[in-house]
């Protein structure tokens, strides 16, 4: 996969993390522990597309499994 095709997939990937993220039943601070990390994965795509891929992909094996953010984390 090319750097243009790796772009156009990571960018679909993640406006479908941010609708999942939305649509989170989780309270307003579990969202907004969540959506940070969704945001850092996104400023990371705009350094190293393969490393925010594979940061993606973790998050959302995360959620698969019903992760939530810890509240020490904070």
């Amino acid at each position: 996969m090319d750097d243009d095709e790796l772009f156009a997939d990571l960018s679909e990937r993640l406006r479908l993390a941010h609708r999942r993220v939305a649509a989170l039943e989780a309270s307003v601070d579990e969202k907004a522990r969540v959506t940070r990390r969704l945001l850092a994965i996104s400023d990371a795509s705009k350094h190293d597309l393969t490393r925010a891929a594979a940061r993606l992909d973790a998050l959302n094996a995360d959620l698969d499994a019903g992760w939530r953010p810890d509240p020490r984390d904070g």
